[in-house]
């Protein structure tokens, strides 16, 4: 592909992830991938290439463009070089038209500015749409975080998890020996911190109840030494369906899968009333905490729909009440920095439920939020969460 090519490909990618954003379509890694599995031309170098303009596009742009040729116009102003490939070639862009307008330019789009947590300040935007590092836990099942560096010795320690390491951007850890034996997982730090924040111990009972793919179900497991029970359940079948492989690599025989039905949750865990010494509810959310990740999701929030997530998040926690035995511990978490799904949810479950006693999370990381902490990229080089915790009278 010529460099011209590359962009228009680019534009064609980028007009799939916006139809997507307005549709709640598929992500935008599946659209690259279903782009470029119908043109077996591009080769290593060129699919590396869309894809950086693609992501240096979104990663641009906090608004929904009208077009994918408007955010490569958009990025085209803030690098000289994009501009000249907007040369009409074969394969490639037209010409900039005079007065043709790109994508303006922004990090936190104009209607959620104002819903973010206090502590996300402005100078701690940017920080929201930087590259994730690449975290592992080490899966203590299987092994010590010693014998995860020596399997990986380009890895370095986290800054705050103790169970975990960063390896290079880019590395293959799915390649690996390590991977395949189930020694570590892919798990970012924030979200090992969230699963340490729980203390879960041998011997318990555990509700996972939001437990889609199982990562938090799996760093449980390791806590509790393989020795308990945990309860992974969730309503999204397609995510539920991932846990039994997991489960199996990492070596933990304590887990038990089910699937709930949307507003019947209760009748499916009704042995586990009042019964679970401990119920993690990683609630479904913005993801306004993931954007490093997931940049497009910015495009994708409503108003509408952030207003459906909050009365789930707070349903949940209405379910988790009800699970935890008396003196047993509620866990709230959501990978999200708007106040209305964190501080907000914890404040009004409080209000319902004041006989609950609040706990501070006991993590090596973050700053107090209300009832709970917020850990933020800016601060904490995490995805955004906020995690509360609180014991049953």
């Amino acid at each position: 592909m010529t460099p011209a090519a590359r962009v228009q490909a680019a534009v064609e990618i980028l007009d799939q992830v916006i139809d997507a954003a307005r549709s709640g379509g598929a992500a935008a890694d599946t659209l690259i991938a279903r782009y470029f599995k119908d043109r077996r031309y591009a080769g290593s170098k060129d699919r590396r290439a869309v894809r950086d303009l693609v992501y240096r596009a979104i990663r641009r742009s906090a608004e929904r463009p009208e077009s994918g040729r408007a955010a490569l116009i958009g990025l085209a102003h803030d690098d000289d070089a994009l501009i000249t490939l907007f040369d009409g070639s074969p394969h490639g862009p037209a010409p900039i038209a005079s007065g043709e307008a790109g994508a303006e330019a922004g990090l936190v789009p104009q209607w959620l500015q104002g819903r973010l947590d206090p502590l996300v300040t402005a100078d701690e935007w940017p920080a929201l749409l930087e590259r994730a590092p690449l975290d592992v836990r080490v899966n203590r099942l299987k092994g010590t975080v010693q014998d995860a560096r020596s399997d990986f010795p380009e890895a370095a320690p986290l800054p705050h998890s103790p169970v975990g390491l960063r390896l290079p951007e880019g590395f293959a850890v799915e390649q690996t020996v390590g991977w395949a034996s189930g020694l570590v997982e892919i798990q970012d730090e924030g979200s090992q911190l969230l699963s340490l924040a729980c203390a879960a111990r041998p011997g318990m009972t555990v509700v996972d109840l939001c437990a889609g793919a199982g990562g938090k179900t799996l760093a449980l497991a390791a806590d509790m030494a393989n020795s308990g029970r945990i309860i992974a359940a969730d309503v999204d079948r397609a995510r539920l369906s991932r846990i039994a492989p997991r489960v199996e690599r990492a070596g933990a025989s304590i887990v038990e899968i089910r699937l709930l039905d949307p507003g019947k949750e209760l009748e499916a865990l009704g042995d586990l009333h009042g019964a679970a010494d401990l119920v993690l509810i990683d609630a479904p959310c913005s993801g306004t905490g993931t954007w490093r990740r997931n940049p497009e999701t910015r495009w994708r929030l409503t108003s509408k729909r952030l207003a459906r997530l909050a009365a789930t998040q707070a349903h949940l926690l209405d379910i988790g009440a009800a699970l935890v035995r008396p003196g047993g511990h509620l866990v709230y978490a959501v990978c999200s920095l708007l106040a209305e799904e964190g501080r907000g949810q914890a404040e009004a479950f409080a209000a319902r439920r004041s006989a609950f006693i609040s706990e501070r999370p006991a993590i090596e990381a973050g700053r107090p939020a209300g009832a709970g902490t917020v850990l933020t990229p800016g601060h904490d080089g995490t995805d955004g969460f906020f995690v509360a915790r609180w014991r049953a009278p």
